[in-house]
């Protein structure tokens, strides 16, 4: 599932912007104070806002008056996304809005909506409609040889008006368009790697993914190693060639039951764990592990991903994530 579109209204410096025909794998750039990180950052509130609530997603952002642009204070802040989604065999372009407002100086969802055409013809019909805490979604969408007005209503009250409507009713199947949406921004990734965080010794867990900041990097390597061994080997040739020297990387179980990443060099018989290698091999590697996950996510985005790298090897990861976006996944590179 791919965003081919977004619509963004008084979020910080975003008065009224809109995006269009978002390829698979897709570039930004542009000077400073831009924008760049502001649109990743409605990613992130979105999914902070489906894993809490508006409140909160604001809250962790300064609240509300940081977030609404100057001087647009008695307006509303607004966000759409638009993406494909396979229906009955037949792709359908999904458009999910929110409108978030304040009452009584609190925010509140104004609107949330999630639409799409039923036929070849016609306006997009409302499968999710919701304002204030309180609306209505279709439970037999994929029945189109209803008309719009036989399809069964369900209607529903939240428990707050800060709630978005996608996260209760996405939990269930008989809702698809939102149980889509909801999976698609659970499952989204915004990088945030940091070396530090990724460097040392960590305790024994699981985990299948990378996570934003990086600090279960040798959990995922280790994970990868013993479920998709193919995989981890094509991470390992690639590591041969972007970093001379290189010969093996694993994650070894310490005697106090930690886990550490150990860096071989071919010039060395001992192997060196991860604190004494170059920021440079630590990104890399850490690159290559969150660009072959077995399971891509649905969106992944990676700012500034040339910091601290070789400029050569900039044209190989770029390659590397087209690949990714051909695999399932749609990636964004600021």
């Amino acid at each position: 599932m791919k965003i081919v579109s977004i619509k963004i209204k008084n979020y910080r410096m975003f008065k009224n912007i809109h995006i269009r025909n978002i390829p698979p794998f897709c570039v930004i750039i542009g000077a400073n104070g831009t924008g760049k990180s502001t649109l990743f950052d409605i990613f992130g509130f979105l999914r902070d806002a489906l894993k809490n609530n508006i409140r909160q997603a604001l809250q962790i952002r300064g609240g509300y008056r940081e977030i609404i642009t100057r001087g647009q204070e008695q307006e509303d802040i607004e966000i759409e996304l638009q993406f494909p989604m396979k229906i009955l065999d037949t792709e359908r372009l999904v458009t999910y809005q929110i409108i978030i407002g304040q009452n009584n100086n609190r925010p509140v969802i104004k609107r949330e909506i999630l639409r799409y055409k039923r036929g070849e013809h016609g306006k997009p019909f409302h499968f999710l409609d919701f304002q204030l805490g309180q609306g209505y979604a279709i439970t037999n969408e994929e029945d189109f040889s209803k008309l719009d007005k036989e399809l069964d209503r369900e209607e529903q009250q939240l428990e707050s008006n800060d709630i978005l409507a996608i996260k209760g009713l996405g939990q269930f199947q008989r809702f698809k368009a939102a149980t889509a949406f909801r999976s698609l921004i659970e499952n989204w990734h915004v990088s945030d790697f940091h070396i530090s965080e990724a460097r040392g010794s960590k305790e024994i867990s699981y985990a299948e993914h990378l996570s934003p900041t990086g600090d279960n990097i040798a959990t995922v390597a280790q994970y990868i190693y013993q479920q998709y061994p193919t995989i981890f080997q094509q991470i390992l040739e690639k590591m041969k060639q972007r970093v001379p020297g290189i010969s093996s990387v694993e994650a070894k179980e310490t005697e106090d039951g930690r886990l550490i990443l150990r860096f071989q060099d071919q010039a060395f018989k001992d192997p060196f764990i991860d604190r004494y290698v170059s920021d440079g091999t630590m990104k890399m590697f850490a690159y290559l592990i969150l660009l072959f996950d077995p399971n891509p996510h649905p969106l992944l985005c990676v700012e500034e991903p040339e910091n601290q790298l070789y400029p050569t090897l900039l044209k190989e990861l770029a390659e590397e994530f087209a690949h990714y976006s051909d695999r399932g996944g749609s990636g964004i590179c600021f």
